[in-house]
């Protein structure tokens, strides 16, 4: 992949107009200078979205998300930034030499070597020595056209084929043990023999590992994986995501499933936005992944004990991402693969399509091993609930389900109403000190906001301000004084290009813009912004010498607050 220089990035962001480009994704309506819409960041009902047609930004004052035309791009569509500017270029009629599945440069042995497996593996497959293997697809339901579409391969009995493959075309020993696709004892062997090999795809659709099945003998383990990597990170990879996301795009969902077959399972039934875990429990890396695919959410596992558990568990994770999913639980304790082969593709699309909510689930869930015609399990079971539904943030799902738990349990609505909890206000702490830091918390926004406006602003940051207290903002700060170092002018949207690869400062960038400040200013308010933090800077340094006197006591500390005080330090 060609480097794209900075010059040829801001010639494609000022080639379009992000009014225009944000208005074929979200409704917008002019107000005074700028355009407003609702956020499709956040569950947004009034328009808190602002786009500036002059400074060529977006910024939601609800959010805080914020960003300029390739971003946008690249946080509603959830792509890379090279996919991104791809598509922007495109939009401006403007050719780049970008490949957004170039390998990195890091790394290109290994993505390399596992392009070629898999064509290695997919030809073994379509060969005599393979015969058996297809049959076995054949007989699951799978066709030659769904074999092409997920690369399903074959690695054959005799042990030594990829290596000598590999070594073929000049790969060395080291490159391949690094893969995990070869391995050594006396002498260099594969890992995989007489296996339906499934490729595992990035969500670029690069190769960045294996899952290979048995399908004509007795092993303990039914699938081996690839060893972790440089490029291969099991908890942050769902199977099936590179072709899935633009489906979950356009649909608004995204199903979690268990396993391949059950992901071909959907694709066959006509249901292409599904992705697999690849038999793990579920991540927090793989919770923000599927937050960032599509709004809805559905899991669909395996009916058993097992499959109950993993439902459980992918709850919690996505639970602290405050995703809440939706169910699909299977007849007869069928996973999608056997449903596909019992009830048809119809019957199976028919289920997927409609998943029950959340405290659904848990009504029925809930119930499990209770006999609910003794007091004690009943109890048990209404408590449990209760517990449940204060944990839902949706008000009319909560009384839709109050009021089945009511007629299940024969007890008064009004009686359950009253356990659940009301949003209780915490009383302030230590409010001196809060309105102190918040004081100098907003000094530091408010500094920053016209430092991104005027670059005389960043020659006085950089001559007059010595700290900013929060890390957060400090580091903003240098990225700007940075920035301007480099190219000697400051630009909101080009410094946005900046610093895209970094969400944390992205994140505090936007709660900094959400102030929605006048974008005029006099010197003498900067000024008085940069004598705040002076002061909290001062006030923290006497607080911290005040105590170390009071520990140690000793007279310099004491004579380094009066030097303070008087103004002498």
């Amino acid at each position: 992949m060609a480097r794209i220089d900075n010059d040829t990035i801001n010639k494609i962001k000022d080639s379009l107009d992000i009014v225009d480009v944000i208005s074929n994704y979200v409704s917008l309506t002019s107000r005074g200078k700028n355009y407003f819409g609702v956020c499709p960041f956040h569950d947004d009902t009034n328009p808190s979205m602002s786009v500036s047609k002059e400074k060529q930004i977006y910024t939601c004052f609800s959010c805080g998300a914020s960003g300029n035309v390739i971003k946008f791009i690249m946080d509603y569509e959830n792509i890379s930034f090279p996919e991104a500017l791809k598509k922007c270029a495109n939009m401006a009629n403007i050719h780049i030499d970008i490949n957004d599945r170039a390998p990195i440069l890091n790394h290109k042995e290994l993505y390399e070597i596992y392009d070629l497996s898999c064509k290695f593996y997919q030809n073994n497959l379509n060969s005599k020595l393979g015969h058996s293997a297809k049959e076995y697809l054949y007989n699951r339901g799978i066709t030659d056209e769904i074999i092409k579409e997920f690369s399903i391969g074959y690695s054959l009995k005799k042990r030594t084929l990829l290596t000598e493959f590999l070594t073929n075309k000049g790969y060395t020993k080291k490159d391949m043990l690094k893969s995990g696709l070869v391995l050594e004892k006396d002498s260099m062997f594969d890992i995989y023999s007489n296996r339906i090999m499934f490729p595992i795809k990035n969500r670029n659709g690069q190769v960045i590992a294996f899952s290979g099945r048995i399908f004509d003998t007795v092993d303990t383990s039914k699938y081996i994986n690839s060893k972790e990597s440089e490029i291969f990170k099991k908890s942050e990879v769902l199977y099936n995501l590179d072709k899935a996301k633009e489906h979950a795009r356009n649909s608004g969902r995204v199903i979690i499933m268990e396993g391949f077959f059950d992901v071909i399972a959907a694709y066959i039934s006509g249901i292409k936005y599904a992705v697999a875990t690849m038999g793990t429990a579920i991540t927090k890396e793989h919770a923000a992944i599927i937050k960032k695919t599509a709004k809805e959410v559905i899991l669909c596992f395996d009916g058993d004990r097992a499959g109950l558990k993993a439902t459980l568990s992918c709850i919690d994770e996505l639970s602290k991402v405050n995703v809440e999913p939706k169910i699909v639980i299977l007849e007869d304790n069928l996973d999608p693969d056997e449903y596909l082969k019992k009830y048809g593709k119809e019957k199976l699309k028919e289920r997927l399509e409609n998943p029950m909510g959340l405290l659904d689930f848990k009504l029925r869930y809930r119930k499990k091993d209770k006999d609910l015609t003794t007091s004690s399990d009943m109890a048990l079971y209404v408590n449990e609930m209760i517990n449940e539904i204060n944990s839902v943030n949706d008000e009319i799902e909560k009384e839709i389900v109050l009021k089945k738990l009511s007629e299940e349990s024969h007890l008064d609505i009004d009686f359950l109403r009253g356990k659940i909890k009301k949003e209780e206000k915490v009383a302030p702490t230590n409010i001196v000190k809060e309105e102190h830091e918040n004081v100098c918390l907003k000094a530091e926004k408010h500094l920053i906001y016209y430092m991104l406006q005027n670059k005389e602003v960043i020659v006085m940051y950089n001559k007059k301000v010595s700290y900013m207290p929060d890390s957060d903002m400090r580091m903003l700060a240098r990225e700007i004084s940075l920035f301007y170092k480099e190219y000697g002018h400051i630009d909101i949207s080009e410094f946005m290009n900046y610093i895209i690869d970094n969400e944390k400062l992205s994140k505090t960038l936007g709660e900094v813009l959400k102030q929605n400040l006048k974008d005029n200013y006099k010197i003498e308010e900067i000024e008085k912004l940069i004598d705040s933090i002076d002061e909290y800077n001062k006030k923290q340094h006497l607080d911290s010498l005040k105590n170390k006197a009071n520990k140690t006591l000793d007279s310099k500390y004491l004579d380094e607050i009066l030097k303070i005080r008087k103004g002498e330090m």
